[in-house]
């Protein structure tokens, strides 16, 4: 593996573009950017998106927006990093889960929520890099349940929290010097 000094003898990154690719085995698109504060801080910004339906009106379409500041323990853009997240979306899902009420429902709504994240960031080469991140925390849902028929009316409007997993990533990363 090459050492820190040698990929980045020309000054540390100030910027990283990355695509989280575990988020596309939900085929959910991803893109997002990381910035330098200091020696030992970032700022973070992911956006998740999800604009299909499947077959018989299956959907598990939203978009999600997640800022995190990022401490980082040896150096911004190297190695570990603790952070503290918001996120904010819209969803409609339906006809997919775990379980039958899932499966024969849709859920329409928004989310809010935040939490704290750990990960690891590994230099690849002078400008390629991989991370990994796992995030829990609280998320507030607030939204309304159909049943999966195109165009049906509305059965009720809910709302729950959930604290668990908020973050979770493997990410590739370009980065700008």
């Amino acid at each position: 593996m090459w050492s820190q000094e040698v990929l980045y003898e020309s000054g540390s990154p100030q910027f990283g573009g990355k695509v989280n690719i575990l988020s596309y085995a939900s085929t959910t698109l991803s893109v997002g950017g990381e910035m330098k504060l200091s020696d030992r801080t970032s700022i973070d910004l992911s956006l998740l998106y999800n604009p299909w339906s499947f077959k018989d009106n299956n959907k598990m379409k939203h978009i999600l927006v997640q800022p995190e500041f990022r401490y980082w323990l040896c150096e911004t853009f190297h190695g570990a990093f603790a952070g503290g997240h918001f996120h904010y979306g819209k969803y409609n899902v339906g006809g997919i889960g775990l379980s039958d009420y899932m499966k024969e429902h849709r859920f329409e709504g928004w989310l809010v929520g935040g939490g704290v994240s750990y990960g690891y960031h590994w230099i690849l080469s002078g400008r390629l890099s991989l991370e990994a991140t796992l995030g829990v925390g609280y998320t507030y849902l607030d939204y309304g349940v159909y049943p999966c028929e195109k165009c049906a009316e509305k059965i009720k409007d809910k709302t729950t929290g959930f604290f668990g997993p908020t973050r979770l990533g493997v990410s590739l990363i370009y980065t700008i010097k």
